[in-house]
């Protein structure tokens, strides 16, 4: 083995010596992020991985620097987004997206985005009636 091959592996242990943690927290993420819509919770995860809950906490927390559950939380927030601006109602947009509660989630929304959840519709939708006006009048 050359010098350069020596270098090329010690410098390969160095930088993926935490490959299974990596692989750990991208699976989680993964998870998260198919299954945002259904009650997650950190025992489940933790059970998905075959990690510790606490273990899997800290990792999770290490890499994207947000926990599971508040990493759960912004990826519903950012689907009712989506939801909201194709005209679905905040009812229905809460439950797709899996809060149980219509409360929580309009608290979470005006937190997370500044407006609640009726305001941020409207206001989209009226963006969307001011688009389609102006390209209606670049036509003509």
């Amino acid at each position: 083995m050359t010098f350069y091959e020596k270098e090329l592996n010690r410098i390969r242990r160095i930088v993926y010596s935490n490959e299974g943690q990596i692989n750990t927290v991208i699976g989680i993420r993964s998870y998260i992020e198919n299954n945002y819509d259904v009650n997650l919770n950190l025992d489940l995860l933790s059970h998905i991985q075959f990690v510790s809950k606490y273990h899997l906490l800290r990792l999770f927390k290490k890499y994207y620097g947000l926990t599971p559950r508040q990493y759960l939380i912004d990826k519903r927030i950012e689907k009712s987004k989506e939801h909201l601006i194709n005209g679905i109602s905040v009812t229905e947009t809460c439950f797709a997206v899996g809060f149980e509660s219509l409360g929580s989630f309009s608290t979470l929304f005006k937190t997370k985005i500044g407006k609640s959840p009726t305001e941020f519709q409207k206001e989209q939708l009226s963006r969307s009636k001011i688009d389609s006006k102006f390209r209606t009048l670049e036509y003509e």
